[in-house]
């Protein structure tokens, strides 16, 4: 890598902050968004950016106050543009994916517009699904001139999954519902149809590439899948059980197959599965040892995923 020294790096994006870390650039962060949490090294780094919503509130006032904000032509998030131009940065990694999920390259050039003697690079991630992600390594090893770290990481990744995926294609492939989000109901698309296929399974609803669709109650039974795994985006595996009441309490949800074999599981949309960095490898690996236990253990079980009607190990 050329000059590194020189590099000042602000991801917006958290699931950038962990293929910076994972690249070994960790240490030329200097500012990150409110939602990155991990690794460890990143903690008390500034925070450039906010969102315009009350992230606390339920799944179904959430998606309410998105809903009023985007009427109103506005944007979820804001960026800092008095802290950016603290910070300096050479580069700016954000996404055009979603507008709504995280900050996006719309929320970046507001802020930049507003700042006079800041001259960086804006690396924009498009990450709809699992080639995308890969796609996305190598722009951001490219613009850091880092091109063997994004190579490396890239080949570990994919030997790692093609291990998992070979493995599993020898299985039976049950049916899986992912719901992305309780109330509205909406089940994962992008990259999760691809990850769950991979995993030894076929995906309920979704589709590889495309934003995670919404369904009613209905479909849901309709389909009547062997597994429900409920992983809404940004929510914690504590914040989602605080919310299962919302399924539970229809009167067809008993009669589902997945409750009936207590095949339901909740699991920690926010550190993984919707987040499409690094640990897209954990993912998969939390899906194939749900879906697959006669032959894959990698030890997520309690930190990753449980089942709801278990009580967590001290």
């Amino acid at each position: 890598m050329n000059d590194s020294t020189k590099l000042r790096i602000v991801s917006t994006i958290a699931s950038a902050t962990e293929i910076v870390c994972a690249m070994g650039l960790g240490q030329y962060l200097v500012g990150i968004s409110h939602e990155c949490d991990y690794p460890q090294e990143i903690k008390g780094l500034p925070v450039v950016t906010r969102p315009r919503i009350n992230i606390h509130a339920s799944s179904l006032e959430i998606d309410k106050q998105v809903r009023d904000v985007v009427k109103n032509a506005l944007s979820v998030y804001e960026v800092d543009s008095k802290k950016l131009a603290e910070l300096a940065p050479t580069h700016i990694i954000t996404q055009d994916q979603c507008e709504v999920c995280a900050v996006s390259i719309k929320d970046v050039e507001t802020a930049m517009c507003e700042l006079t003697g800041v001259n960086c690079r804006i690396i924009s991630l498009r990450p709809n699904c699992l080639a995308d992600f890969f796609a996305d390594l190598e722009t951001i090893g490219k613009a850091l001139s880092a091109e063997k770290q994004a190579s490396d990481l890239s080949a570990k990744l994919k030997h790692s999954i093609k291990t998992i995926e070979v493995a599993a294609s020898k299985l039976n492939k049950p049916k899986v519902a992912a719901v992305e989000w309780i109330e509205p109901l909406m089940v994962s698309g992008n990259w999760m149809p691809e990850l769950i296929d991979i995993a030894g399974a076929m995906p309920a609803f979704g589709e590889a590439g495309k934003h995670s669709p919404a369904i009613s109650f209905n479909q849901l039974v309709d389909a009547n899948p062997d597994f429900i795994l409920v992983n809404p985006c940004g929510f914690t595996i504590d914040r989602t059980l605080q919310e299962m009441h919302l399924l539970e309490g229809k009167p067809e949800w008993r009669n589902l197959k997945a409750v009936q074999t207590n095949k339901v599981f909740v699991l920690d949309g926010n550190q993984y599965f919707n987040r499409p960095g690094p640990r897209l490898l954990d993912s998969l690996e939390i899906l194939a040892e749900i879906i697959h236990p006669e032959i894959f253990q990698f030890g997520h079980e309690d930190t990753g995923w449980l089942i709801p009607t278990k009580p967590m190990r001290a």
